[in-house]
């Protein structure tokens, strides 16, 4: 069964860049998201033709020893935070203009509630700047959101009907359909046996997923991969291979905005501040997926070449330094291997 495009809009019609950044070692270095916006230059270029959001979730505390994924800082990472901050928005402004206006004008404030009504302390406060055109965002918490509420503070300023979804340290591979993909969501939309809500797209433990124990070790997943696998086929006749995803994964993906809010994000209850999407949600997901549910949440896999290729590539943002410091961290091991080599 092929599906038919049915757009003949333009991605950046249809599309915002969520990118969500936090406190990370290679601060004050902008390296992290340029190296991201490469990837999407070589590699899906019509990204850069897209509004953005960008999400700078701070820090929880400052402490003597630094833990990125708690949010704890040292007092030089809260200074390089800052300073990254300026140096993003100055990045970004750059890459996505030029807009109109020529100058940020429009700034406004917003709340992320979370947990139960009623509690002054439910709620984190956040600043917002944005370009005249609404094509660049920015989005500065006053106390650190955590994954979930980043995405969802971002999804509710979003106007378009899709979404990319970027965390700060996946880059792009392998080039990405991206007109296809969203012809194709636009196709299924009011499809109930087979909707496209969702796509991810394949990281080194994602290859081959269709065939790994993530599927086989349940009959019913198995069922729905054997009956839902396929190639899309839209008006342009391209070919989108796509098979079912039995989990809502953080890293790099597109989504119905709508679907997004309405099944993610349905009520304050459903995310906690700091907590990620998939350690929450995604999990649920699952365990409803396993007992047959999968439509109701409609997540995808991209997986061309029959899931042997490899679209996205982790830069470790929580451990690696910048170009910088990590030459100097490996010229500083290979001396010290030197001179114990010539001790032995």
């Amino acid at each position: 069964m092929s599906q038919a495009c049915v757009s003949g809009q333009s991605a950046s019609s249809l599309l915002t860049l969520i990118i969500t950044t936090s406190p990370t070692p290679s601060a004050p270095s902008t390296e992290l998201i340029s190296a991201i916006l490469s990837s999407f230059r070589t590699h899906c270029g019509e990204l850069l033709s897209c509004r953005v959001i960008v999400v700078f979730d701070t820090y929880e505390r400052i402490a003597t020893h630094a833990r990125l994924k708690k949010g704890q800082v040292t007092p030089e990472g809260a200074r390089c935070f800052n300073l990254y901050k300026q140096n993003i928005q100055e990045l970004i402004l750059k890459e996505f203009g030029p807009y109109e206006g020529g100058s940020m004008l429009h700034h406004g404030n917003g709340e992320a509630e979370f947990g139960y009504g009623g509690m002054e302390a439910n709620s984190v406060s956040f600043s917002t700047t944005q370009s005249n055109d609404k094509r660049v965002t920015f989005i500065e918490p006053t106390k650190r959101l955590g994954f979930g509420l980043a995405v969802r503070s971002a999804l509710r300023m979003t106007e378009t009907p899709f979404v990319w979804v970027q965390q700060h340290d996946w880059s792009l591979v392998s080039d990405i359909p991206l007109g296809p993909l969203l012809d194709i969501m636009q196709a299924t939309k009011l499809d109930a046996s087979m909707p496209v809500k969702y796509v991810c797209f394949p990281s080194i433990r994602l290859l081959s997923y269709a065939d790994s124990a993530h599927v086989g070790q349940f009959p019913v997943l198995r069922s729905l991969t054997a009956t839902l696998k396929r190639d899309f086929v839209t008006d342009s006749r391209a070919s989108i291979p796509l098979t079912p995803m039995f989990f809502w994964h953080d890293k790099p993906h597109l989504a119905s905005t709508e679907h997004y809010l309405s099944r993610v994000f349905p009520t304050r209850l459903s995310m906690l501040r700091g907590a990620f999407i998939e350690d929450t949600i995604g999990q649920r997901a699952r365990n409803q997926m396993k007992e047959g549910e999968w439509a109701k949440w409609a997540t995808w896999l991209y997986y061309p070449d029959q899931g042997q290729t490899l679209c996205l590539r982790h830069l470790r943002g929580r451990t690696w330094e910048g170009v910088e410091k990590e030459s100097e961290k490996k010229a500083k091991w290979m001396a010290r291997n030197e001179k114990d080599y010539l001790i032995d």
